[in-house]
């Protein structure tokens, strides 16, 4: 869009946003090609078309991550997997991350490595692949060797399953949750 780019910031409406614009901490700093140079939390970060942007959520190096719940009650961040940026809704009824097909296919996940399988889901039994994420990052948390699925067909947005939030001491004040390494 010229010298505008489209961000949903934080799981919100997209919203046109300027060169040098800031808006709910993220900061416009460039138009390159098919993606937009942010500035977050004080870090640049290129992001893609079909990206997140995330303001606060980036952390502030106290091992905590604070998510928003948006109007329909859900907690969505973005976060990381394997260094590439993928948005997250929150599911405590997930036993681990959760990833589309072409979510998978853009982060590189080797799918022909992992242990194929059938698991229960809310729409019924579905064929995934099992695999373990090399790093998940949300804001300042990054863990290692997480358990994942890649589902056989596309989903929008990824789920953060059992698999990383059994490792956070989970705190909710109304429509807000807290997230804090535990190990």
């Amino acid at each position: 869009m010229g010298s505008k780019a489209m961000l949903m910031i934080n799981g919100g409406e997209p919203q046109a946003v300027a060169i040098g614009q800031s808006l709910d901490g993220v900061k416009l700093i460039a138009i390159q090609g098919d993606q937009a140079i942010v500035e977050v939390g004080g870090k640049k970060r290129p992001l893609r078309i079909g990206q997140h942007a995330v303001g606060a959520n980036l952390g502030d190096g106290s091992g905590r991550v604070s998510l928003t719940a948006d109007a329909r009650g859900h907690f969505v961040t973005t976060g990381q997997v394997n260094g590439t940026s993928l948005s997250f809704m929150v599911d405590t009824g997930a036993t681990s991350i959760a990833i589309g097909a072409s979510d998978a296919r853009r982060i590189g996940l080797d799918t022909s490595r992992g242990e194929q399988g059938t698991v229960s889901t809310a729409n019924g039994r579905t064929t995934v692949t099992r695999l373990k994420l090399d790093t998940v990052r949300v804001g300042d948390i990054t863990l290692y060797n997480v358990d994942a699925v890649v589902m056989g067909h596309d989903m929008q947005p990824a789920l953060l399953g059992m698999s990383f939030l059994n490792r956070m001491e989970m705190q909710r004040d109304g429509g807000t949750m807290t997230l804090k390494k535990r190990f």
